[in-house]
């Protein structure tokens, strides 16, 4: 059997890793935090979060019940839509992304919230 070389991440270790860190972050933890609950340092929950490490049954067990999930949750088991949360947990992934949707989310209600998501499509095109 061919084995893939190192640099390669498996799509399920980058998948599980992004679940890890949306759903920290949602909970509102530091790697830190995490690592500590989880009983690794925070260096190897990077690892974990980017798919360069695979994570061993016994702790997805243990950053699951800290991050209250079921482990089914973290392969995207849990629900049928499970391409949509992929797609979700994906682009809540992006750095500064949670920050700006909880930001959007606490506008008062006479600001144009399509003005702003314009603005920022704006932002993306080129010229």
């Amino acid at each position: 059997m061919a084995s893939k070389p190192d640099s390669a991440a498996d799509p399920i270790d980058v998948a599980v890793g992004a679940r890890i860190r949306l759903l920290r972050k949602v909970r509102g933890l530091s790697q830190q935090a995490l690592a500590e609950a989880a009983g690794v340092t925070f260096q190897q929950i990077q690892k974990y979060e980017r798919g360069a490490n695979r994570v061993s049954a016994s702790m997805l067990t243990r950053i699951s019940k800290t991050l209250g999930v079921p482990v089914a949750e973290m392969f995207g088991e849990s629900s049928a839509s499970s391409g949509a949360v992929d797609e979700v947990a994906a682009l809540l992934a992006e750095p500064g992304a949670l920050e700006l949707l909880k930001a959007y989310a606490g506008l008062p209600r006479g600001v144009s919230r399509s003005a702003l998501v314009e603005f920022v499509r704006s932002l993306r095109q080129p010229g």
